[in-house]
């Protein structure tokens, strides 16, 4: 779809910089907004290098509305937005729910304004399935019922998908959610993945840094849950299957094909992964042995959820085809890159 403009909000981050490639793969113009609280700049150079195209990129906390109004007063013509800019850990969303609220539900509201401006009239949403909350009955569909967040962050997406539902009900925008799992691993190249600033709240880059000797051990909340391992159970998706398929929900729009002005959709890979899972897989693929403990279970945290991913293969067309082996040995590869990529 050339010479289609989409801004991607939170376009340096880890799901983000994965999209922008992809997107940019298929043929589209990626403009970037990101405040950089979370991402570090040189994701821009290595997003270049996997696509061929560096895309253009605005430093801007979109809370800030002279700022976000200049951006759009500047580029013109933009065809479609996805956007990820918002906090994303549930650990600190229950420490922290007001700057949960503010950055996530602000930055929202900011940019649909704007949308509507600006007559633009399509947009990607990043949700979760943390908008399921504890759901009754797993796998998870669209229409599963929403049960009581767990988390502001939970809180936060189920926010976004009301407000998003309720603005394309008035017909000024098509709107299509992407309830996307657990994102991990990273790209083929080792030169984009999950670069958390501090400690990690994910599984992932914390099994990595483990593994890497940057911290000791690594912490399994609890261990007493209702499945088969009583760890917790997730639906893990390698970010390149979700890159994929934030460029095919691009596509959808902007060739107008969806059949309503809201739209939502599972992605994830329909195969619930406990966290020792997770931890024998990393060991066993990496030849990498991980040092980690039982601990307490952590507030906010659903003993399992996992996806029925099939509307998304018969509506969108996409599925995930990247493995558990495939989501381990990237993620180790990416980390052990870092080092070289930030010195």
């Amino acid at each position: 779809m050339s010479n289609k403009k989409i801004l991607v909000t939170g376009g340096l981050g880890f799901i983000g910089s994965h999209t922008s490639g992809a997107l940019i793969k298929a043929g589209f113009e990626v403009v970037i907004i990101d405040d950089l609280s979370n991402s570090q700049l040189f994701i821009l150079d290595n997003i270049k290098k996997i696509s061929g195209v560096k895309p253009a990129f605005y430093k801007i906390d979109m809370k800030e509305l002279d700022k976000l109004a200049d951006f759009f007063n500047t580029e013109k013509n933009i065809d479609a937005v996805i956007h990820f800019a918002a906090s994303k850990a549930v650990g600190e969303s229950m420490e922290k729910p007001l700057k949960y609220f503010k950055n996530n539900i602000f930055s929202l509201v900011n940019l649909l304004d704007a949308m509507e401006l600006h007559k633009i009239r399509n947009i990607v949403f990043s949700s979760s399935a943390t908008v399921y909350g504890d759901p009754e009955e797993l796998p998870a569909t669209e229409n599963t019922a929403f049960k009581p967040a767990l988390s502001a962050y939970g809180s936060t997406k189920q926010m976004g998908e009301d407000i998003l539902q309720k603005v394309a009900a008035t017909g000024k925008i098509d709107a299509i959610a992407l309830r996307y799992f657990n994102p991990v691993g990273a790209d083929s190249s080792a030169l984009l993945g999950e670069l958390p600033i501090g400690t990690p709240n994910n599984l992932m880059p914390f099994v990595t840094q483990v593994a890497a000797g940057i911290r000791e051990k690594l912490t399994v909340y609890g261990n007493d849950y209702d499945t088969p391992d009583g760890t917790c159970v997730r639906d893990y998706i390698h970010v390149t299957d979700l890159a994929a398929a934030h460029v095919k929900s691009c596509e959808r729009l902007l060739n107008s094909k969806v059949e309503n002005n809201y739209e939502a959709f599972n992605i994830g890979t329909g195969n619930g992964i406990s966290v020792l899972e997770i931890i024998e897989a990393f060991e066993k693929y990496n030849n990498v042995k991980l040092n980690y403990f039982i601990g307490e279970r952590r507030p906010g945290d659903a003993p399992s959820i996992y996806a029925d991913a099939s509307l998304a293969a018969k509506v969108l067309g996409w599925k995930a085809a990247l493995g558990l082996r495939e989501m381990v040995t990237s993620a180790w590869a990416w980390q052990k890159k870092i080092p070289e990529l930030t010195s």
